[in-house]
């Protein structure tokens, strides 16, 4: 904590980097920066620190329909190969599923995703799911274990690893899980997004059945080429944050959760402690 205060120190002017209060210091940065999401620098290097990390309840934010999918190359734990976008080039639809091992949102899922998934795939549709999630703050979402559960699970769908989370800051994630659903325009390319929501309205303490109806309907509306007959609802998940304010998803708890140390359970001083986690990674840079 000591050595975190002495970074801070640094940001701020010297008539109060001597304060003792770590409120008065934070309270004292100007509001917070309006940076692009995921502008923060990387998360610091392990052994720098232990965090604590806790799960917030999230929903997916827009993403404009037709949105073009985002290229990438991504590795598959459990075979060891490389996929991008072109190799879903023979599919009319593409399913991108952000989704990782631990989160309970995902757990209430995962049968069912491979169950939907599995069916419309012998329809044609491409599907593939992505892991970006710390292994720092959750190692049982690493390589190793990915495989186990596509084994486990018997996923359908290569479930492939977004280390460095670029390919999760591509797309717009922001929570497990999210789905997006694109497809091509009189059959050709680009993929074009057509749906970005949820599964269904189940949830993990809701007692409503899983059916997969809403991804499912607009599933059947792409591959037939009609339009969406209903309201797409936002997919609710959990992001992984250190306070619950719209911090992204791509690691910046991780930044967040080494400078805000002195005051981590503070909820007054949420804005002050973002701007000072920017302003660090402006210095760094």
């Amino acid at each position: 904590m000591a050595a975190a205060a002495a970074r801070a120190s640094l940001l701020l002017p010297s008539s109060l980097a001597a304060s003792t209060s770590p409120r008065a210091r934070l309270l004292a940065l100007p509001p917070r920066d309006r940076r692009p999401r995921g502008s923060l620098a990387s998360p610091p290097a392990a052994g720098r620190g232990r965090l604590r990390v806790r799960m917030a309840r999230t929903e997916s934010t827009g993403v404009a329909v037709g949105f073009r999918a985002p290229q990438f190359e991504l590795p598959e734990p459990l075979t060891g190969k490389l996929w991008t976008l072109d190799d879903f080039e023979g599919n009319p639809g593409l399913l991108v599923m952000f989704i990782c091992n631990h989160c309970p949102f995902v757990k209430h899922l995962k049968k069912d995703i491979a169950k939907l998934t599995s069916f419309y795939m012998e329809k044609g549709l491409g599907a593939v799911a992505i892991s970006s999630n710390s292994i720092r703050t959750h190692p049982q979402d690493g390589p190793e274990h990915m495989a186990e559960d596509a084994k486990l699970f018997k996923y359908p769908f290569p479930y492939l690893y977004d280390e460095s989370q670029e390919v999760a800051k591509a797309f717009g994630a922001v929570c497990t899980p999210e789905f997006f659903l694109f497809k091509k325009q009189d059959g050709r390319r680009p993929f074009e997004l057509f749906y970005h929501g949820q599964f269904d309205d189940s949830r993990p303490s809701n007692n409503v059945p899983v059916t997969g109806r809403d991804l499912s309907r607009a599933i059947d509306c792409a591959l037939s080429g009609q339009e969406l007959p209903f309201v797409q609802k936002p997919s609710a998940g959990a992001q992984e944050l250190i306070f619950q304010v719209s911090i992204d998803y791509h690691g910046n708890g991780i930044v967040l959760g080494e400078i805000c140390a002195l005051c981590i359970v503070k909820q007054s001083c949420q804005s002050e402690s973002v701007a000072l986690a920017q302003r660090k990674a402006r210095v760094e840079k």
